[in-house]
């Protein structure tokens, strides 16, 4: 039971989480916010391009398609019933994560940081809550059948662990200015 929680709840959320990866490697570009400033700060900051918003989701969405594919023979390997992914939902958990990046940085920017700065909690949940809002909107049955109150917690409780993982990862190989 709990092998399956946990599997089940990291399966049906890999595609939120690579989108923000996939980001940084195909970033540079046009910044989203075009420059613009609120007041005395940019609204986001040259971190958010157009680029990275675009191959993040689109890498997010792939990876859902091909986790929809081999879900029944990758289940039957663990010997776990584990979730396809409807091109609604693979939208909604690709694009979610990257609005939810999107909005941390615009809270950033509000609250005086600057690009960059750490703010713990919102920066390794901002865009799995914004993947699990995109979702629940876009496929609803889908995600209420998918994403019970016990894989919610799993993914809770795992994602800021894997988040600072990876962060340090990309950080030690010279892809991130800051390992965070």
């Amino acid at each position: 039971m709990l092998l399956s929680v946990v599997v089940g709840a990291l399966w049906a959320v890999l595609p939120a989480y690579l989108p923000n990866n996939a980001a940084v490697l195909a970033g540079g570009g046009r910044p989203i916010d075009g420059g613009r400033t609120l007041g005395d700060r940019r609204l986001l900051g040259d971190g958010k391009t157009w680029r990275g918003t675009a191959a993040g989701t689109a890498a997010g969405i792939a990876l859902a398609v091909s986790l929809d594919a081999l879900a029944g023979r990758a289940g039957a390997a663990v010997g776990v019933t584990l979730p396809g992914f409807p091109l609604v939902a693979a939208l909604g958990l690709a694009l979610g994560a990257m609005v939810g990046d999107v909005a941390a940085s615009f809270l950033k920017r509000r609250s005086g940081r600057e690009r960059g700065a750490a703010v713990p909690g919102l920066d390794q949940l901002d865009f799995v809550v914004g993947a699990l809002v995109f979702a629940a909107a876009g496929a609803p049955e889908w995600f209420a059948a998918t994403f019970t109150p016990a894989r919610l917690a799993v993914v809770v409780v795992v994602t800021p662990a894997l988040h600072v993982g990876t962060n340090v990862a990309a950080y030690a190989l010279g892809l991130k200015d800051e390992p965070w």
